[in-house]
């Protein structure tokens, strides 16, 4: 087998090749280079080896993004351990069910987060040391540590991993069932620096990324570590929520030249009142998570003067396969398959759909995919399918060869006996001036008979009326399509990772159609 190392992958490569004081990472007041962040991650994975981590034992990280959780990660696949970064907004409950179920016996949190690490350690009964990064031990059982010591311990040397050998487990949202823990390989992140990153993005050594996504989800880690990493190019983190305002100071400070957000994010940047020239040291964004709507993708380029190029990936997958290109972006659509990858469309019955305008479900083919999920046997068979990954979401081929998402394969709606992509009629709405959000779900009318129902949040300072934005949908929208109620809210429901929770909305509104209730 192959020797390799995805931390090796990394950053030795660049100190060895005589670049190690180039500018690694910017995050919290601190500024590391390349030999600096080397010395620090193997600092780290002399300290966990020192806690007892051993070579293929997972350690979980609940962190915000910064300087700690990045040599958390890289220290982890040092030593040949299993990182295994997980969202700061899950409860203490939430926690201990994917702390005991990875069995991890090393816990690494921010001191933002201690009262849920708390509860969760109470789930977890195999968790025998807590590492700290700025917080009072108190109320933690078992050893607790301090980062400050985790960080200074005397360095280790590379742990001889393989290709194959594992170095990242990343759990799925879990948004309609349990969260599973996707597991990859040290291959695979070089794969997707090498396709995506190095092919689709072309990030080059003099960039510098900045990404509204965290550290602790595929498309985060992408972002923020391993495309700039790979390139010798610079990452800046950012601790905190991203609000407009903050993200605006940020990027005027730190002046990005690639930005990675998700399309409710662009949609809220475009609500906001920064400065129409706030994207100017950026000269490409991209977006992913959720289908970006064309009329953000004309708005932000209209108002700020950049392009926003849409893909479509997935944890299982472990970054973006399907993808506009630089230059070629065709609005309202993913693209067309990120080098190495191969994309089939199967209609119910499981047989491969050749033609443009079907719709039908994604399967994808390519070097980057997972095992499989941890201890999830029979799930792990349904999604990971020979050599493909079965999506789950719903895609057509159109005539120019690229491709556009309809939604979920599990969001699809019927009304009147003809399947309705929620997607369409979510960008019909958003081109209302007073529309800054919009999804649309199914709910039962009084015959029980679902029928499209559409949520949004209105854009600052905008009053929207109900009957407005159903006649409005007129134009485009077959009388199947339009929706039958408008239901007005603050906000949208939605995962850490900034998707929307659907699930959460056809609860919401599983009345709007019943007898009273429309206004």
């Amino acid at each position: 087998m192959t020797r390799f190392n995805a931390a090796e992958y990394l950053l030795d490569r660049h100190v060895r090749e005589g670049a190690g004081g180039r500018v690694a990472v910017v995050a919290g007041g601190r500024t590391l280079t390349y030999a600096e962040l080397a010395d620090e991650a193997r600092r780290v994975a002399g300290g966990l080896a020192a806690l007892g981590v051993r070579p293929e034992e997972r350690v979980m990280l609940c962190m915000v993004d910064g300087i700690e959780l990045l040599t958390g990660i890289l220290g982890a696949m040092y030593l040949g351990a299993v990182a295994v970064p997980v969202s700061t907004m899950v409860t203490g409950v939430e926690l201990g069910k994917v702390l005991a179920d990875s069995r991890a016996r090393v816990l690494c949190v921010s001191g933002e987060f201690t009262t849920a690490a708390a509860e969760a350690l109470e789930r977890a009964g195999e968790v025998t040391d807590v590492v700290l990064d700025r917080a009072d031990p108190a109320g933690f059982t078992g050893r607790t540590h301090d980062w400050a010591g985790l960080s200074t311990s005397e360095p280790l040397q590379t742990y001889s991993t393989w290709e194959d050998s594992p170095a990242l487990w990343l759990y799925t949202s879990g948004t309609t069932g349990e969260p599973k823990g996707a597991m990859h390989r040290h291959a695979s992140i070089r794969a997707v620096c090498e396709t995506y990153g190095r092919q689709v993005l072309g990030v080059r050594d003099n960039d510098r990324c900045f990404s509204v996504a965290k550290l602790f989800f595929a498309y985060g880690i992408g972002n923020s570590a391993f495309f700039p990493l790979s390139a010798g190019a610079a990452t800046i983190l950012e601790p905190e929520r991203p609000t407009p305002a903050s993200v605006a100071e940020r990027v005027r400070d730190q002046a990005p030249t690639l930005f990675f957000g998700v399309p409710t994010f662009y949609a809220a940047l475009l609500s906001s009142d920064i400065p129409d020239d706030t994207f100017s040291s950026v000269r490409q964004a991209v977006s992913a998570g959720e289908p970006l709507p064309a009329v953000l993708f004309e708005r932000f380029a209209d108002r700020f003067g950049v392009e926003i190029l849409d893909g479509i990936g997935s944890t299982e997958a472990l970054h973006i396969f399907l993808s506009n290109r630089p230059g070629e972006v065709v609005p309202g659509t993913t693209g067309v398959a990120v080098p190495g990858y191969d994309i089939e469309l199967r209609d119910t019955s499981g047989a491969p759909i050749t033609g443009t305008g079907e719709a039908g479900e994604l399967f994808v083919r390519g070097p980057s995919t997972a095992f499989g999920y941890w201890s999830r046997y029979e799930t792990t068979k349904r999604v990971f399918q020979g050599e493909w990954l079965r999506t789950g979401d719903s895609f057509v081929r159109n005539a120019d060869g690229t491709f556009s998402c309809l939604g979920r394969f599990d969001d699809m709606l019927k009304a009147g006996g003809i399947w309705v992509s929620p997607s369409e009629v979510e960008q019909c709405l958003l081109r209302h001036p007073g529309v800054a959000e919009a999804a649309v779900v199914a709910a039962p009318d009084a015959d029980g008979i679902d029928k499209p129902v559409a949520c949004v949040v209105p854009a600052s300072g905008q009053e929207v009326g109900e009957r407005e934005l159903i006649d409005f949908c007129r134009d485009e929208l077959a009388a199947f399509k339009r929706p039958r109620a408008v239901v007005r809210l603050a906000e949208l429901p939605k995962t850490a990772t900034g998707k929307i929770r659907r699930n959460v909305i056809r609860e919401q509104v599983r009345d709007a159609l019943r007898p009273g209730a429309l206004t």
